[in-house]
């Protein structure tokens, strides 16, 4: 009886501790290291999405944790969110870049993030910053996790 009665509380605990890391909210944007997933198509990145009223935040983050900028989209609409070393360089469909440079790609965009509804890269430019571009992804992926952890090509 005693094993039965130590094997049901273990059962329990086990349930309410799954139950409850399922419903912890992922909370941080602007920070470094939030407590959310990273869910980066890009070992070389950081990517976390925060949900809130129907719109989700994208923060990018560099491989030390610098948060480089961040997105807001909902419904196909795009808006840069004021954070981030680089977020005068986040351009969407529906915002340019706020600052204008004559800095060059140094190299070619790599995508850091794919949900298959929303894409995001990032580009190098010649005078140290990087460019993070949003946009409504193209291709088709019938699994956000799957699409948000390899990308679509």
């Amino acid at each position: 009886m005693r094993m039965l009665t130590r094997a049901i509380f273990a059962a329990s605990l086990a349930i309410a501790t799954g139950a409850a890391f399922a419903a912890t909210p992922a909370t941080g944007l602007g920070q470094s290291w939030p407590n959310a997933r990273d869910v980066s198509t890009n070992p070389n990145f950081h990517v976390y999405v925060f949900a809130l009223g129907g719109v989700n935040y994208i923060q990018v983050n560099d491989y030390n944790g610098n948060v480089l900028g961040s997105i807001g989209t909902a419904g196909g609409q795009f808006i840069t969110l004021p954070i981030g070393r680089f977020a005068q360089q986040v351009a969407t469909p529906d915002q340019p870049a706020s600052a204008s440079t004559t800095a060059t790609p140094v190299a070619s965009s790599t995508m850091v993030y794919n949900d298959g509804t929303t894409a995001v890269t990032a580009t190098p430019l010649s005078d140290g910053t990087m460019r993070l571009n949003a946009a409504a992804a193209t291709g088709i992926c019938n699994d956000p996790v799957d699409c948000s952890m390899k990308g679509i090509h």
